[in-house]
């Protein structure tokens, strides 16, 4: 199954198909069959796709660059697929893209929701089959495509409604807090809004263009070294899923990690790195280095 959706192996299928779906219609030459394997293949299919479609193997693809096919070339899906496809509509976050997922009667899901035991994560995700919830999503991501500005209102930590606006840039998705978040643009409550904090969501009116100058986030790191017991390498990247990083091997036993993010994720990032205790040794920098020596010196104080 791995096999059957990997990118690689269908890239080679779809380019295939491409090439000769234009050969259906007229002669390819060598630069038109060339031109489609640069746009949709990779640079080595160059030296083998031309030679195979030819009639000395594959014999699909005749020397005047017509094929011996009558009609278009089509990929239908086949069981497995159909079945991954009826798994997926079970997944509550399709709502959020669509109110008709495809499902196919004729075949049973590939497997269902309770199948699946995700370990060390929030039980707090976003309400993904809330209507409001769906609402606000799908006018968010619509203002990405089509980069508009939007007003937006949250409940702070008081209990207070706040109102701002902002153009959204991407959403972010976090596996371990099973949530979405907002990546905009001139807010007051900065950079990044979880999506469940929103209460409403709005299009500002037919306004284009962006609001205001764009507070770009201060980019920062942390080194840090790691020992491999109790899978710790596979949980560290779990937690940092959804960061920039790089790993590499010291020994048989012990990675660095370097760990890029942004100012406004710092707490964050200094809570969960701590939460894998002795594990982990934070290397660089020095100031994130004295982060944690605060952080647990105001732990020690308090008899934690």
């Amino acid at each position: 199954m791995i096999m059957l959706f990997h990118e690689i192996y269908s890239t080679y299928f779809q380019t295939v198909g491409k090439i000769l779906t234009e050969a259906v219609e007229h002669p390819l030459t060598t630069g038109e069959i060339s031109s489609i394997i640069q746009n949709h293949a990779f640079e080595e299919s160059a030296l083998n796709i031309p030679e195979s479609l030819g009639m000395a193997r594959w014999q699909l693809l005749k020397e005047d660059g017509t094929t011996i096919l009558r009609k278009k070339p089509t990929m239908p899906l086949t069981i497995l697929q159909k079945r991954w496809i009826n798994a997926i509509a079970l997944d509550p976050r399709i709502r959020l893209f669509t109110d008709r997922p495809v499902v196919f009667s004729d075949v049973e899901p590939l497997f269902l929701p309770e199948d699946i035991y995700v370990f060390d994560k929030y039980s707090d995700g976003d309400p993904y089959e809330n209507e409001e919830y769906i609402r606000n999503f799908r006018l968010i991501l619509d203002a990405i495509r089509h980069q508009y500005p939007i007003q937006i209102s949250i409940r702070n930590r008081h209990g207070e409604r706040v109102t701002t606006r902002t153009i959204p840039e991407y959403l972010e998705y976090s596996e371990k807090d099973d949530k979405f978040r907002l990546i905009g643009t001139g807010s007051k409550l900065g950079n990044t809004i979880n999506l469940g904090r929103i209460t409403s969501c709005e299009k500002c009116g037919n306004q284009q263009g962006k609001i205001g100058k764009r507070n770009l986030p201060q980019p920062r790191k942390v080194i840090f070294e790691l020992v491999d017991d109790r899978n710790a390498l596979e949980r560290v990247l779990l937690h940092f899923a959804h960061f920039e990083k790089q790993v590499g091997k010291i020994d048989d036993r012990k990675y660095q990690v370097t760990l890029h993010y942004d100012k406004e994720d710092e707490t964050e990032i200094l809570i969960r790195v701590l939460s894998f205790g002795p594990m982990i040794r934070v290397v660089k920098p020095r100031a994130f280095i004295n982060l944690i020596k605060g952080r647990l010196s105001d732990q020690k104080s308090c008899g934690l």
